[in-house]
């Protein structure tokens, strides 16, 4: 009988513990609140002119986004893509410096090149999981 009881109580504390577990996993998930794509962002690190159209001529774009719940230093990959081709044409990544807040990445091409026209894709990652995918596009010259 007593032998019965210790079971119970193992199974019932390893229940705990592991819900425990899942709960501080949880909890430390990085969240994207918010996420756009821009022509610029300001000292403020905001979004100007937000849009998902470039005019042909365009040499950088940016990617503003705004996070919580996020752990100091939470490892982000910014993954930008040419879809029209299929092109992976860069991965960027930097560390998320606070718990909550928000900041920009860009794409940004060689002096006095432009980027081609088409769409594009940019996938915000932490490590195997996307967190926010946006598109934009680019137009042909007229």
């Amino acid at each position: 009988m007593k032998r019965k009881s210790n079971l119970c109580l193992f199974l019932t504390t390893a229940i705990f513990i592991v819900s425990l577990s899942a709960c501080s996993v949880q909890s430390n998930k990085i969240h994207i609140l918010d996420a756009k794509i821009a022509k610029a962002v300001n000292e403020k690190l905001l979004p100007m002119d937000a849009t998902k159209s470039f005019p042909s001529g365009t040499s950088k774009v940016y990617l503003w986004f705004k996070w919580s719940n996020a752990e100091i230093n939470t490892a982000i990959l910014a993954s930008w893509h040419y879809v029209t081709d299929d092109i992976h044409i860069l991965d960027y990544s930097f560390n998320i410096p606070r718990k909550e807040g928000a900041g920009s990445v860009s794409l940004t091409m060689p002096e006095s090149k432009i980027l081609p026209a088409g769409t594009y894709r940019v996938d915000l990652k932490k490590g195997s999981q996307t967190l926010k995918s946006l598109t934009f596009t680019v137009l042909e010259k007229n």
